[in-house]
């Protein structure tokens, strides 16, 4: 058995990092040498996850063009061979390649694009969750909605950036109007990702909005997070915030903090 795996771990190293085949491969072939088999393999193999690349950052693609798209991957590929059977996990590692990948520094706001994308192709394949019980949260009563633990849905991100990532990050989808022109020094901005009717959404919040909602995912209680970001944003408005919340099917259930 071991020498199966070593057979199978020489073949992945020659597909996988160019790794001199084996000595114990069979070159036997009529019509073409090991070696041109083994390329065959590679370029199976390159063109699988280029793919894979290409469906999880297709506005990354969009902005570099595809020429430039096809050199960034094979270096991520090269770099960070796959380790899964389930390709739609690859290229969790995009946003940080970007950011130090030398031909991409002429463009410092497409590390934050990618981890905008990648965060949207997370939440397209996260697993399904009920959306809140307004019946049973109106079964509540009103005294202990401070001691509310709130849920929200696997497929919420927040995606913090110094560039307007959302904008860019629409004017890229189909029936996005083609609007290029966004202003890369607005400022920073804060891409909310959720899911509903297996749409993945994008919108903005504001950092009193943010702030809260990372308490919230935290898992602290409803009044303490109103709290803490009153303190640091006095004008924050929790009915709105909710509001927001629920329409995008982002809260999906809850719990109440058991006191001491």
């Amino acid at each position: 058995m071991s020498g199966l795996s070593d057979d199978l771990t020489d073949f992945s190293g020659a597909i996988m990092r160019g790794k001199e085949p084996s000595a114990r491969i069979n070159a036997s072939y009529a019509n073409y040498s090991a070696g041109i088999a083994i390329e065959v393999y590679r370029n199976n193999y390159i063109g699988n996850l280029h793919d894979a690349l290409a469906g999880a950052y297709p506005v990354i693609e969009q902005l570099v063009g595809k020429d430039f798209f096809r050199l960034l991957t094979r270096q991520f590929i090269a770099q960070h061979p796959s380790r899964s059977g389930n390709l739609h996990r690859y290229g969790e590692q995009m946003a940080d390649f970007v950011a130090v990948f030398g031909p991409a520094q002429g463009l410092p706001y497409l590390s934050d694009v990618a981890a905008l994308e990648w965060a949207c192709h997370q939440a397209y394949f996260a697993d399904d969750a009920a959306t809140l019980d307004i019946v049973r949260l109106g079964q509540i009563s009103p005294e202990q909605y401070p001691d509310l633990i709130l849920h929200t849905h696997p497929a919420c991100h927040v995606v913090r950036s110094a560039y307007p990532v959302a904008s860019i990050w629409h004017a890229h989808q189909p029936g996005g109007g083609a609007d290029f022109h966004i202003d890369l020094d607005s400022g920073a901005s804060i891409a909310l990702v959720s899911r509903k009717d297996d749409v993945v959404w994008v919108s903005e919040l504001t950092e009193a909005d943010a702030a809260w909602l990372q308490n919230i995912q935290a898992g602290i209680p409803l009044g303490d997070a109103a709290i803490a970001t009153l303190a640091i944003y006095p004008d924050f408005a929790l009915q709105a915030a909710l509001s927001g919340l629920l329409a995008q099917d982002i809260l999906t259930g809850f719990s109440l903090r058991t006191l001491p």
